[in-house]
């Protein structure tokens, strides 16, 4: 890591208060490029006036698709290579200001029966990006958690929650230097690959009824572009190892189905399978015990870096009255979007606008 002589940036260089972050100038490290956050922040930020944007990802054949995909390429550039590979990641990091890990094994069946991949990207490639980020005086780096994170239950979001934990770890080290290194942790987003949205789609335009897990289940519901002003507020308002959570709002599963029906026109009806290995009824964005610490700032949350010093008492004789009063904050106590708003969410996404055109709708 760099020498204690270096200082903390000034994040106003970078963003000012209330305004989206300015990228002029900038070089920007997209891990995990081709996924959907990736794709979409990709072309967020070609508008912006960065003067690079990298894309580090291990599938040649999405680099070629989103190659092919972007309207224009002039200041992209796509590196292949696995974050499980600190040396790649080096090269990639080299000259970087900003860095967005995206990167992860994200299918909980996926994880469950491969753990130690889990373990082996999830955690400690994100430690080689944080550290390399670190060790190249990056200005920043974003480090992209999930709701399964909290109170994990699966391999999945144990190691998500691990990768927090090392994003912690490796702020409270560089303190004295010139990375910022922060959290976003967020829920479902809307039409990522792999989700249930467009498996919903995809079955009801095959004619056949959406399966539906268990109707009751709440699912908390965001747009890939909160999910890109998430990680610009972190920016924005960061410091060392906080962790940046959107007040998202939820639904059932069983409304999310109606509302694919409505949108479509099309009645095919619901398949009850039953709640499967390494899910929960609710997901969880924040424990009481972070809310306790918590900064509320309107549509986010902003919970500040544990200050715990390796003075064991503050873990195992000492205690805080004060966290009776607070209780989590989970897809089924936040806001709870009636059919009619889900359908609204869902119409303003632009895949399922391209679905409908498809279909006729």
């Amino acid at each position: 890591m760099s020498g204690d002589s270096a200082t903390v940036p000034d994040m106003a260089s970078l963003t000012t208060k209330g305004e989206a972050p300015s990228y002029s100038g900038k070089t920007i490290l997209i891990t995990g490029g081709t996924g959907s956050f990736g794709s979409t922040v990709v072309r967020h930020l070609q508008a912006a006036g960065c003067r690079e944007i990298r894309v580090l990802s291990r599938d040649e054949t999405k680099q070629d698709e989103m190659r092919n995909a972007l309207p224009s390429n002039h200041n992209v550039s796509f590196h292949i290579g696995d974050v499980r590979d600190r040396s790649r990641v080096d090269t990639a990091m080299r000259g970087v200001d900003l860095v967005f890990h995206a990167a992860a094994l994200k299918q909980v069946p996926s994880c469950e029966f491969f753990p130690l991949e889990a373990v082996a990207t999830n955690i400690l490639g994100s430690a080689n990006v944080v550290r390399s980020a670190v060790s190249h005086d990056a200005e920043a780096v974003v480090l992209l958690s999930t709701d399964k994170a909290v109170y994990p239950i699966n391999a999945m979001g144990m190691s998500k929650a691990l990768m927090e934990k090392v994003g912690q770890a490796t702020a409270r080290e560089a303190a004295g230097t010139g990375t910022m290194v922060c959290t976003v942790r967020y829920g479902n987003v809307l039409y990522s690959r792999g989700s249930i949205v467009p498996l919903f789609v995809s079955q009801l335009l095959a004619g056949k009824p959406l399966t539906v897990t268990e109707p009751s289940m709440t699912r908390f519901l965001m747009p890939l572009s909160e999910a890109v002003d998430l990680v610009e507020h972190a920016l924005q308002n960061g410091s060392h190892g906080d962790t940046f959570i959107r007040k998202a709002p939820a639904s059932t599963i069983g409304d999310l189905a109606t509302a694919v029906q409505l949108i479509f026109g099309r009645e095919v009806g619901t398949s009850r399978i039953g709640i499967r290995h390494g899910e929960k009824l609710f997901e969880t964005l924040a424990t009481a015990h972070e809310l306790r610490r918590a900064e509320n700032l309107a549509d986010y949350y902003r919970v500040p870096l544990d200050n715990r010093d390796l003075n064991y008492a503050k873990y195992f004789s000492e205690g805080d009255e004060e966290e009776v009063e607070y209780d989590d904050f989970h897809s089924s106590n936040t806001r709870q979007l009636s059919v009619a708003e889900v359908e609204q969410l869902l119409l303003s996404l632009p895949e399922v606008q391209a679905q409908l055109s498809r279909a006729g709708g």
